[in-house]
């Protein structure tokens, strides 16, 4: 940086001024929200322009291929900063370049400004997702434990809770120790390498002394 000395000064000062790059624009392959290119210069390019800073970002093309350079340029000292973004074609027509300009334009301003994208209000909704999904989760295992606790007492054999062995892992942990307690109770055995109960025994005593019946809780 040996003889950038105005240029450095005056970035400095443009940022105390610069705010974040607001994430206002949708992905739609991904569903989320991004700071676009006209976010990126209402973060920076005002503060940038007031402390005499001219952004140029010409394209261009070397032995390494085709790229974006994004250059500060100090309207006082004539001194620059310069970093290079390469360009890397979805498709090569000029939707497909014109979308990877904008791409490295947007990511070299960023870094050269030294801004960081951030969610803006409408992302709250967003937020709120995860509590929702969360809750959403919590009351389907409600809904499980509810249907173990009637139907495991029904459960006599170790091919009745191997059917339903998954289904009670998806459900939760405490889901799943309602089946191994049955287990248990009912003196069965995992087998590690089969993933499933087995009856150690063929002699079991019926808890309530008559024949076992068969389980029809799950179809």
């Amino acid at each position: 940086m040996t003889g950038n000395n105005k240029i450095i000064t005056a970035l400095v000062e443009a940022q105390k001024n610069m705010t974040k790059a607001v994430k206002a624009a949708t992905n739609p392959h991904f569903r989320s929200k991004y700071a676009d290119l006209g976010s990126v210069m209402d973060a920076c390019m005002g503060p940038l322009n007031d402390a005499g800073i001219a952004v140029l970002q010409p394209t261009g093309e070397d032995e390494l291929g085709r790229y974006v350079e994004t250059v500060l340029m100090h309207s006082e000292s004539a001194e620059s900063l310069k970093c290079r973004v390469p360009l890397i074609l979805q498709k090569n027509d000029m939707q497909g370049y014109g979308s990877a300009v904008t791409y490295a334009r947007r990511y070299g301003l960023m870094a050269m400004a030294g801004i960081a994208p951030e969610d803006d209000d409408g992302n709250a909704a967003a937020k709120a997702a995860p509590k929702s999904a969360q809750k959403r989760s919590e009351e389907n295992e409600a809904a499980e434990v509810k249907w173990f606790a009637e139907q495991l007492p029904k459960m006599f054999k170790a091919d009745d809770l191997n059917a339903v062995l998954s289904r009670a892992k998806a459900a939760g942990r405490s889901v799943a120790k309602m089946v191994a307690d049955r287990a248990n109770a009912l003196g069965f055995d995992f087998d590690p390498d089969a993933r499933k109960y087995v009856e150690i025994s063929n002699a079991k005593d019926d808890l309530n002394g008559d024949e076992i019946p068969e389980f029809e809780g799950q179809s």
